[in-house]
């Protein structure tokens, strides 16, 4: 990105009066500049603080409070007892101090205090707000919390840290909510809804069957996603017996953790530290945490922390003043003005540093730029090379930011490190996702096939996939496999088990299982990076609700006893894990490699795909490996290859090291002619 001196006078207004014109310059970004238009011209102009003491810094015995608000006339302190109600116990008029901040300390540093800025504009005070930066709130977030964060820290904690991967494509992504997984009465869970619930080892189902920490152990994925854990607003962390519930994409305070996950949202610190329990907890078990974070939008407009501390400037416009909503939410951020980009950056780093995340999932990634996109990459890197980013990669409407400047996934080859979501293969294995009663590939429908290749090649170039048949995408975007998330269901739109049901309503419970084994082995045998979504294993419902954000419990908590009624669901899927951890030839780095080891049959049967990993691609122990996917309701006759074939998937059946005999033998075919069944994998190697 290009950036150039940007030198203009801008009129000040005051109680409506136009003060002299202050002239200031900086560096702004061509994109900025294009995404202002008119109406936010005025932010280009506004001065950058740089420095890494915002909002609250301790030293010794001094806590050093820095409040960025450029336009601020005024800026007041306030500290309080508590986290909620009662009269400041201190006010203190903070100073005008350089790059648009406002300074004061506070000697000695006032542990177990809560405080709020309060900023005058325009000849208005605003409502306080506990800034941007708040690391650590009582109840409801209202107030930050002055305290010291070496007491939260579990017991070794100094030593923790989550999986190694050498790249994205190594990880088995599981999607999840806290209180979806532990609040059903049967988990087995005692914190049902907490962090803490991630903590608990030994759980059990009424039927004996595994559940919370030790089930993921026993699922074999290698990371959990879990659904925002910073502080949002939608829930009254004040009357939590009212058993509300939310997604949590209603940002209020993004750097400190939701209360109503903790034991105690009055006590900052006991949200900090459960927070920290759950984490270390995953990681002594080999699991990575990642976080879901929503810096696109916040849960208010004019009453955000943002608008708060500088009115306007984080937020774009259209010209008539409005605000731009490509969240669909009611606003967007602006990262590309430096100081919302690097609070973006800042505050990811904060996360992997402080609480030791190990990778992050952006919400609507595309509103933000490429440019700040890539800093974020690079600059957890830095800290931690296993850590890994990835997001969806469109908006939920237009936005004032130019299209070549925003991180859609059409754009993902210019952010190198950065994966994004594939609606190729979403849409083609299982029907559009908007429309509850088409089908896919994997459910019968014909014409999908070279979309779902697409998703096989994770949108690389390959001589064999013709793009123009594709039904999303017409080019190859990605650059590597590693920019490439394959899913077929997360927590937005129907279950996996609610889609078949509506979009196969005739058949039997046993044939929609047989369709989404087949789907999720199509997503966890092709190349980029596997992602399930939580309770898919036991084939979990939602009752048939699209957009479950804000439904009870009755409609979102996985029912435990589903993994012993659909054991054979269950152990499919740890087979399929199993198989693509212990194969280097599903986890591919390079689309050369791709391009040279992956080969298609020529197949002219509709619903049917077949292929095959060549020459121990990327270094696998199997020298071919031959999968053939037929989603159609009759079986279909294929012709193998000459030699003797080992089984690993078979007419709904899998087993990672291959099939056995009723003698213990391993299942083999010769080659020749065979049948695979319908809505079922045929998985064989040499």
């Amino acid at each position: 990105m290009k950036n150039f001196m940007f030198d203009l006078c801008v009129g000040s207004l005051v109680a409506g009066a136009v003060l002299a014109p202050q002239c200031m310059r900086g560096a702004v970004s061509d994109v900025a500049v294009a995404a202002a238009g008119k109406t936010d011209a005025k932010y280009l102009s506004y001065p950058v603080y740089e420095g890494n003491d915002l909002e609250l810094s301790i030293n010794g015995k001094t806590a050093s409070f820095r409040l960025w608000s450029p336009e601020a006339q005024a800026v007041k302190l306030r500290l309080y007892k508590n986290g909620r109600g009662g009269e400041p116990i201190e006010t203190i008029d903070m100073n005008k101090a350089e790059n648009g901040t406002w300074t004061a300390s506070v000697t000695p540093v006032p542990y177990g205090k809560f405080y709020t800025f309060q900023v005058q504009t325009a000849g208005k005070w605003l409502d306080e707000t506990p800034g941007i930066w708040a690391k650590a709130v009582g109840v409801n977030g209202h107030r930050a919390a002055v305290i010291d964060f070496s007491t939260t820290n579990p017991e070794g904690w100094a030593n923790d840290k989550g999986p190694e991967v050498k790249a994205i494509n190594d990880a088995v992504i599981y999607e999840m909510h806290h209180r979806d997984f532990s609040v059903h009465p049967n988990s087995g869970i005692a914190n049902k809804g907490k962090f803490l619930a991630m903590t608990e080892e030994g759980t059990l189902n009424p039927m004996g069957d595994k559940t919370g920490i030790d089930h993921l152990k026993e699922l074999g994925v290698t990371h959990v996603h879990i659904l925002p854990s910073y502080d949002y607003n939608s829930v009254d962390e004040a009357n939590l017996p009212a058993n509300q519930y939310n997604w949590g994409y209603d940002p209020y305070n993004y750097n400190s953790p939701e209360g109503s996950y903790s034991t105690n949202p009055s006590d900052p610190a006991t949200r900090v530290r459960e927070m920290k329990e759950m984490v270390k907890a995953l990681h002594d078990v080999g699991i990575g945490v990642v976080m879901d974070v929503v810096y696109n939008h916040t849960a208010d407009n004019d009453k955000s922390n943002f608008s708060l501390t500088a009115p306007g400037y984080f937020y774009r416009h259209n010209e008539d003043g409005s605000y731009s909503d490509a969240s669909g939410c009611g606003n967007e951020t602006a990262s590309e003005r430096q100081m919302m980009g690097d609070f973006i950056v800042n505050s990811v780093k904060y996360w992997a540093k402080e609480y030791h995340i190990d990778g992050f999932r952006f919400d609507l990634m595309a509103i933000h730029d490429t440019e700040t996109m890539n800093r974020v990459a690079a600059a957890l890197k830095e800290i931690n090379p296993s850590i890994f980013v990835y997001g969806e990669g469109w908006t939920a409407g237009n936005s004032p930011l130019p299209m070549e400047a925003r991180a859609l996934k059409e754009n993902v080859a210019k952010m190198d490190g950065i994966a994004v979501f594939s609606d190729d293969i979403r849409d083609a294995v299982k029907g559009h996702y908007s429309n509850a009663a088409d089908r896919g590939f994997a459910t019968g429908k014909p014409g999908n096939e070279e979309t779902v290749k697409i998703g096989i090649v994770a949108a690389t170039a390959h001589p064999q996939v013709d793009y123009s048949k594709g039904n999303n995408s017409k080019f190859p975007y990605a650059s590597s496999p590693s920019q490439i998330i394959n899913y077929v269901s997360c927590h937005d739109d129907l279950t996996l088990t609610d889609k078949l049901a509506k979009s196969m309503p005739e058949a039997s419970e046993a044939e929609r299982q047989r369709a989404a084994r087949l789907a999720q082995t199509i997503v966890f045998t092709s190349q980029g990076t596997p992602f399930m979504f939580a309770g898919e294993e036991v084939f979990r419902d939602k009752k048939g609700v699209h957009n479950s954000y804000k439904s009870p419990d009755s409609i979102n908590a996985i029912d435990w006893n589903l993994k012993h009624l659909n054991a054979e669901q269950f152990n499919y899927y740890k087979e399929l894990i199993a198989l693509r951890k212990a194969h280097p030839a599903f986890r591919m780095t390079s689309a050369d490699a791709i391009a040279s080891h992956l080969k298609f049959d020529k197949v002219t049967t509709s619903n049917l795909i077949s292929y095959s990993l060549l020459d121990n691609a990327n270094g696998d122990e199997w020298k071919e490996i031959k999968l053939i996917f037929n989603g159609s309701d009759e079986a279909a006759e294929v012709k193998l290859p000459k030699g003797k074939w080992a089984v690993v998937a078979r007419d709904g059946q899998i087993n990672h090291t291959g099939l056995l005999n009723a003698d213990g033998s391993l299942q083999t075919l010769p080659g020749g002619k065979t049948t695979v069944e319908p809505r079922s994998a045929l998985i064989l190697f040499r």
